[in-house]
């Protein structure tokens, strides 16, 4: 009986000290990205989605810091190494948690970045498919507020590109810092961001 009380402690030990040790991880690694320090970030991230393999959140925290590094890089090589690593992270993400609507998101926002450095060049091939990508997310998650926002965010972009007016999607982002005020994260490290931003396009709106 002693040995099988043991056994059984052993195990619940291994199993806290491995979350102990995740748990530290994604803290530094999120400290890292908070830092600006993009590729020490990435590679953490890296090595933890390797002992964590059939989790999804460390491929896709290393796919948003490639995906938002790229926002504003003038190098046209230096975008697709990042964008491309980030759309590996997506894949293997996809796999492990099927019809995430957050992973849509994160990949919506990837082919965002290609459009937003090139549009001439990118828009005509990526924006279908970014459409795409939301109206998937919204059926999928309709109340995720990070689903509502980006995809409000996304129509009024395309709306000021066409000249046509952008107002109707400000109650779009009006409704979704109503949900980022209610949301709850389902579990550690899973993604909360957006509520800044949402802010600060409602601002523009009111302005």
């Amino acid at each position: 009986m002693k040995k099988t009380i043991l056994i059984c402690l052993l195990a619940v030990t291994s199993v806290l000290s491995a979350q102990d040790k995740y748990t530290k991880g994604m803290q530094k690694a999120l400290q890292l990205w908070g830092e600006g320090k993009i590729t020490e970030a990435s590679n953490l991230f890296e090595r933890i989605s390797m002992a964590e393999q059939d989790n999804w959140l460390p491929y896709y925290y290393n796919a948003l810091v490639n995906t938002t590094a790229s926002f504003g890089e003038t190098d046209e090589t230096k975008l697709k190494q990042k964008l491309e690593k980030a759309q590996e992270f997506i894949d293997v993400a996809k796999n492990i948690s099927p019809d995430n609507a957050e992973l849509l998101v994160l990949e919506a926002l990837t082919n965002t970045a290609y459009i937003a450095f090139d549009g001439a060049t990118y828009g005509m091939t990526l924006s279908g498919k970014v459409v795409q990508l939301y109206e998937k997310a919204a059926q999928l998650a309709p109340n995720n507020p990070r689903v509502v926002f980006s995809k409000a965010e996304w129509d009024m972009g395309s709306a000021k590109y066409f000249g046509k007016d952008t107002t109707p999607y400000c109650k779009d982002v009006e409704r979704s810092l109503e949900l980022f005020a209610n949301f709850k994260p389902e579990t550690e490290f899973y993604p909360n961001w957006g509520l800044g931003r949402a802010k600060e396009v409602l601002a523009q709106c009111n302005n």
